[in-house]
């Protein structure tokens, strides 16, 4: 007989338990799998769980890991439990901003039931993930693109995918230039996206430029802060509302780049009736729900020209006797929002 075989078993990666390190990945896993809520029993009597869309919501959630919500209701605040009952679709299950309904019967209360959302701040989900959209922030009226005029240098492009992610998710854009204090003029760029009539507001956390502006364009509104990291956008909701003092960091002299401060996305109540997302700083934003043909219809530009290109279909890449490219190469249209365009294609 020959010699015994001894396989060797096949290590098993540890699964990450700190949601707050993964920031960028705490949407993407709200699985069963990864959640260990238990399975709350029924109501004496109840046959079957109530459909978690038929129940009103009274609270909103503030923030979440893959197990538990912090949620507002009326004035208090609670750390509840997610009922395993809620099942995420192919998004993710809750995100700051989500209208819920919370049983404060049990100890600890229970996420049970999940409104339909009216607008939400989306991208694609994680590589690795069973999802496919990450949902940032729900329930939003206006989404501030947060952009620095310098540390870290301002990129059209970031900017842009966020204005069509915006598009898609239905809600109003509106760009903040931060820190003119180190600049002698805005970006070049700028006055491209006031051209397409996109509000532009420049501030300052340090001279307090346009500061009343973004206060009064926020008033009565819940909101969305999403930007590159570094780019300012704590410092922003501490110059709306000092009394708020939320953590900041400086950007890096090496790099240039900023380094995350927000750990995760969290909906906080400032002075005026102002609510605002607060989210971490991305270094990427996969697009979701657009495809490369739809993508022109969000360069409101393109879109205004697409009738004298040549072919109907025309993607403004390659085709002949295309009036996109011809306005670009007569300078009517910039060559970096041009590029900016080529290159989400590609991506997509």
């Amino acid at each position: 007989m020959g010699a015994a075989v001894t396989r060797r078993k096949k290590k098993r990666r540890p699964r990450e338990r700190d949601w707050d390190a993964k920031h960028e990945d705490a949407f993407t896993h709200d699985l069963a799998k990864h959640r260990r809520a238990d399975r709350w029993d029924l109501a004496p009597g109840q046959t079957a769980p109530i459909p978690p869309e038929a129940l009103e919501p009274n609270a909103v959630v503030i923030a979440h890991s893959r197990r538990w919500a912090f949620v507002r209701l009326g004035d208090n605040e609670h750390l509840c439990a997610i009922d395993e009952a809620l099942q995420p679709n192919r998004a993710s299950l809750l995100a700051p901003g989500d209208q819920v309904h919370v049983n404060l019967e049990h100890e600890p209360p229970i996420v049970r039931g999940l409104a339909r959302r009216r607008s939400k701040l989306s991208r694609l989900a994680h590589a690795q993930s069973r999802l496919v959209e990450q949902v940032i922030a729900a329930n939003v009226d206006v989404l501030v693109v947060v952009a620095s005029a310098t540390r870290p240098r301002f990129k059209p492009g970031v900017v842009d995918r966020f204005l069509i992610s915006a598009a898609v998710g239905g809600v109003d854009p509106l760009l903040v230039v931060n820190k003119m204090d180190l600049v002698q003029a805005e970006p070049d760029a700028i006055g491209w996206y006031r051209d397409i009539e996109l509000t532009v507001i420049n501030t300052s956390c340090v001279t307090h430029q346009g500061i009343d502006a973004l206060r009064a364009a926020l008033l009565g509104k819940q909101a969305v802060m999403a930007g590159q990291s570094g780019v300012g956008k704590s410092s922003l909701l501490n110059a709306i509302d000092p009394a708020l003092q939320v953590l900041t960091q400086e950007v890096s002299a090496s790099t240039d780049k900023g380094r995350h401060t927000t750990a995760a996305s969290h909906l906080y109540l400032l002075e005026g009736d102002i609510r605002v997302i607060d989210t971490p700083g991305l270094r990427q934003l996969g697009l979701w729900g657009v495809s490369p043909e739809e993508l022109a219809f969000y360069f409101p530009e393109f879109d205004e020209l697409a009738p004298g290109c040549r072919f109907r279909n025309c993607t403004h890449v390659h085709e002949p006797e295309c009036a996109v490219r011809a306005a670009v190469e007569a300078g009517e249209i910039p060559k970096r929002r041009y590029q900016s365009y080529r290159r989400i294609r590609d991506s997509l």
